[in-house]
């Protein structure tokens, strides 16, 4: 098997006694041993096998082959939420004293993370703007350990060139960490050019139905067995449930992504049209800053478009307030669209001029494109705007 579909749907745990033709459900917290030696064996790690579910679970298992599989990675692990998985990784790969080099535009937890709780752990970080590259060297410091990034950025869709970045990170000897949420692996693979880790929020399209919560870390093997020391002992895991629910939603992956993109191309080709709108910002508009970036390695521009509404962050939240189909919820990537004011939400305890620094103008409005019919999309963001 090779296409990313097939991969997707027939990469499953092997089937029990009772043949089952889709994988059942494994709600256990512990699991039985043979004898003592085979017991012995496996807490010393000589041979491999379920122990208990903080550590693996076959619904688990089977989520983290298929990412894996997917993305292009050698292993990987299963945390509770997208957060869990970014926390995860910092915290098992750093130690005090060392540096973090991030793009500015990032979600708003993960800039929590790194600008209130882990200088608590001596851990700093330095901000560059993606779209200055000339900087990003100079700021390379000799504690350097990650590079961190999203791409596109949240909320301001911002493209940053993998293949560039992975060369730099290369050069210096420094880890490349890529967020690749909004794109999900069927639209971008980052470690093809040259990302050690890559993370999601699975909560977002991997489940695609806002039922679960969920986060996964893939990528080398070494790494990834620093990560399961720490996750194993700390405890970020994932629940059967939701990793048999997130397993099962990969399967239409391809095909929810191809229609979230086609919608998202036609809305953000309409906005750019419409008399009230300042800015329309959708990776693959012509006119977005990094478009041919993002021809080269996205596979289609994804299912988030942002916009900026004249009038500032008053005209921003009445425009949600007057939103009929659309959702106001603390999500994306759902197959319902949902609309956010990241100004005086998301990214609200960022100051003002962080906000402006990342894009976050006071009248952006971001759109999670669901799987609705384009023109009922339009429909209602029109009469509210009118």
């Amino acid at each position: 098997m090779e296409n990313f579909e097939t991969l997707a749907i027939r990469t499953q745990t092997e089937r029990s006694q009772f043949n089952e033709h889709s994988t059942p459900l494994h709600l256990t917290s512990s699991y039985l041993f043979e004898d003592a030696e085979q017991m012995r064996a496996m807490f010393s790690d000589e041979i491999e096998g379920n122990i208990y579910s903080r550590f693996s679970n076959p619904n688990t298992t089977e989520l983290i082959d298929k990412m894996c599989l997917l993305e292009g990675a050698e292993a990987g692990w299963a945390t509770a939420t997208g957060m869990a998985a970014v926390f995860t990784t910092f915290a098992a790969l750093l130690s005090s004293g060392d540096h973090i080099l991030s793009c500015r535009s990032v979600f708003g937890s993960t800039h929590s993370v790194l600008t209130k709780l882990l200088p608590k752990w001596g851990i700093t970080h330095t901000y560059v703007d993606l779209n200055e590259t000339e900087k990003w060297e100079v700021a390379i410091q000799p504690n350097t350990r990650i590079i961190y990034i999203e791409t596109p950025t949240n909320p301001a869709v911002d493209i940053i060139d993998l293949e560039w970045l992975g060369r730099l990170a290369k050069k210096h000897n420094i880890l490349l960490v890529v967020d690749n949420c909004f794109a999900t692996p069927y639209i971008q693979q980052p470690i093809k050019y040259g990302a050690d880790l890559v993370i999601h929020s699975a909560t977002k399209y991997l489940d695609g139905q806002g039922r679960v919560l969920g986060g996964i870390i893939v990528g080398k093997q070494g790494l990834i067995d620093e990560v399961k020391l720490f996750a194993r002992h700390s405890g970020p895991a994932l629940s059967p449930f939701n990793a048999w629910i997130i397993s099962k939603s990969l399967e239409t992956l391809a095909l929810r992504m191809d229609r979230h993109a086609e919608s998202a191309l036609k809305l953000a080709q309409w906005l750019e049209k419409h008399n009230e709108v300042e800015l329309v910002k959708y990776p693959f508009l012509s006119s977005h800053p990094q478009y041919e970036i993002a021809k080269k390695q996205m596979k289609s521009g994804g299912g988030i478009v942002t916009f900026v509404v004249k009038g500032g962050v008053e005209k921003g939240r009445d425009f949600l307030d007057k939103l009929k189909l659309i959702s106001m919820t603390a999500n994306l990537g759902d197959s319902r669209t949902i609309a956010t004011h990241p100004a005086s939400t998301t990214h609200s305890k960022l100051t003002e001029e962080d906000r402006l620094e990342t894009g976050i103008l006071p009248g952006l409005i971001r759109i999670s494109v669901g799987l609705e019919h384009i023109d009922d999309i339009i429909i209602d963001i029109e009469q509210a705007m009118s």
